[in-house]
């Protein structure tokens, strides 16, 4: 998992950065909100965010609100560093869209079972994307015949839309996934025996 730690403590940044490196991730670290915004401007985007609430350039939850506005390049998941903790400002967070909220100093153990839930969470967002691209695949393969369609009342043949006429399975075949297999409906089994019966009569 790619995690982009925005904090501008130097010293702080780099704690964050040696836990979560030693716990599998790759780590890229902002000191400011604009050096973060940046970030996002390389690929692959980061998936989860440490933002500290405090930045020498703006405030953090501006930020937040930035990175919630990048569309299909903002992160699955960010969490909010401060080192506030009373009510309101958990709500603030919450509200400027953050996912989680963590009171420094942080304690390690309880960072990486946030991470690890968000790791949870970003996989289960990642398989919901990809099931959804399969059912637009799907229904992009639907073909189905809608409106009027010109059938001869003799020949049964239909018109297409340039006004050339088609055998029905031709035409079906062409513009749906359904295929046929032929057989003799009980109506016409009489009529088709006699026919048949009339063609070996001996002369």
């Amino acid at each position: 998992m790619r995690i982009l730690i925005v904090e501008d403590d130097r010293s702080t940044a780099r704690l964050l950065s040696g836990w979560i490196t030693s716990w599998g991730h790759e780590v890229v670290v902002a000191n400011s909100g604009e050096g973060a915004l940046k970030v996002f401007d390389t690929k692959p985007a980061p998936q989860l965010v440490l933002l500290d609430w405090m930045l020498p350039d703006r405030d953090g939850l501006e930020v937040c609100q930035q990175i919630r506005t990048l569309g299909e390049h903002a992160p699955a998941h960010i969490v909010v560093l401060t080192s506030r903790s009373g009510r309101a400002d958990l709500v603030a967070a919450l509200e400027a869209g953050a996912d989680e909220y963590l009171v420094k100093p942080v304690d390690p153990d309880e960072l990486r079972a946030r991470l690890i839930a968000g790791e949870r969470l970003i996989g289960l967002q990642q398989r919901l994307a990809d099931r959804v691209l399969e059912l637009e695949g799907a229904l992009d393969n639907v073909r189905k015949l809608t409106g009027l369609l010109p059938i001869c009342a003799y020949c049964h043949s239909i018109r297409d839309d340039a006004h050339y006429w088609h055998r029905v399975e031709e035409y079906v075949s062409e513009h749906t996934d359904a295929t046929f297999s032929h057989g003799i409906c009980p109506t016409c089994l009489p009529r088709i025996e006699r026919e048949m019966n009339a063609e070996v009569l001996p002369e």
